[in-house]
């Protein structure tokens, strides 16, 4: 305990949120999707949802980090969300995959970061829930860690993520604005042959259609053709600038909402989180490992382990539509948060991978929708 607190303790002294230089996709005016967006245009705009960054950069090799995303602010653990993984392509790491799909929930935060780092992921989630208070005899943890390779930009071989900087991102966890771009376990990611990283977006329903929230967190290191807001921007990145044009990759999507729905149907949700993907351009490739956890954190259908026996209030599957639409949206929005909030890196062996030229790419958008294409 003494351990886990050392860790809180420096995590709220070294913590801040530093606004970035870069505009997110809506500052740029360019909107996409019926819904609107929540306040932030975040995950955390589903109450109780908070999240974490530990970025790793020493300037030359290391371009890496660690990204959490704590469910609610109750013991996890002890009051397990509702939850479901769809797999768009496997060619990737996700820790705790089979445990969500036999059991349809979720018992730990959430950790992103790099390919080979997974297994500190692992042990960082089994030290932080073992010394959570309620937690003094359980024997078995399941803890979630999904990955993608950020091995472009960083010395993924050196392994540099360490349990203490899983953490850090953990305890370092709040509510409020989500730092995007090239951050925690975003630093060292490629998507669409440009710099990749942490984007977010969120939807809110109309009260007509129950006025709930959905999230989403994406890790995006994946490739394709790239299409903002309708528009096939890939072709003309490539007429302007030699940029890696390659298919593989992964993202992983993180989706999060208030609504009352079971496992059965945040699968249905997690299955659209790709229709959001496959409007930006990507195509889940052979070599692409990518991955959607859905979960609900809406209290009163978190799985208590001290009751006899759960009984949720659950959606109609005839109300679901609204929340699929929203999920696509939120979805394809975080992808492109990510792209337009972040920055050119150059990292091992003098690699540098320039980002989206934002100014180039709403002009053209832009241009686009007013000639009506």
């Amino acid at each position: 305990m003494k351990r886990i607190l050392f860790f809180a303790l420096l995590a709220a002294i070294t913590v801040s949120f530093d606004a970035s230089a870069q505009k997110r996709m809506r500052d740029w005016g360019i909107t996409y999707g019926v819904f609107s967006p929540g306040p932030l245009n975040a995950i955390t705009d589903v109450a109780g949802v908070t999240v974490g960054h530990r970025t790793l950069d020493d300037g030359d090799r290391m371009h890496t980090g660690v990204t959490a995303i704590i469910p609610h602010q109750g013991n996890v653990f002890l009051k397990k969300c509702p939850a479901a993984v769809y797999v768009g392509n496997g060619y990737g790491k996700l820790a705790g995959v089979t445990q969500i799909q036999e059991l349809g929930t979720i018992e730990t935060p959430i950790i992103l970061t790099n390919t080979l780092n997974v297994a500190e992921g692992i042990r960082a989630l089994i030290s932080y829930t073992l010394t959570r208070p309620g937690c003094e005899t359980v024997g078995s943890v399941n803890a979630v860690v999904g990955e993608t390779n950020d091995g472009v930009l960083n010395d993924v071989r050196a392994r540099y993520v360490t349990e203490t900087n899983v953490l850090e991102a953990i305890f370092s966890a709040h509510s409020g604005p989500v730092e995007e771009g090239n951050v925690g376990a975003g630093r060292g990611t490629v998507a669409f042959g440009i710099k990749g990283g942490i984007g977010t977006s969120s939807r809110v329903l109309p009260e007509s259609m129950g006025g709930y929230t959905v999230g989403v967190l994406v890790q995006t290191n994946y490739g394709g053709s790239l299409k903002i807001a309708g528009v096939e921007i890939g072709e003309m990145m490539k007429k302007r600038a030699a940029v890696r044009q390659d298919v593989d990759g992964s993202c992983m999507i993180i989706v999060a909402t208030d609504a009352p729905v079971d496992a059965r149907n945040l699968e249905r949700i997690a299955e659209r989180a790709f229709m959001g993907l496959a409007v930006t351009g990507g195509i889940a490739a052979n070599g692409s490992g990518d991955y959607a956890i859905a979960f609900s954190n809406c209290p009163s259908n978190l799985v208590d382990a001290g009751t006899d026996f759960y009984t949720p209030t659950l959606l109609h599957n005839d109300d679901m539509s609204g929340l699929f639409a929203a999920t696509i949206e939120a979805t394809a929005e975080a992808i492109w948060n990510s792209l337009f909030m972040a920055e050119t890196l150059t990292g091992k062996d003098g690699r540098t991978v320039p980002s989206l030229d934002a100014e180039w790419a709403a002009g053209v958008i832009k241009a686009a929708r007013k000639a009506g294409k």
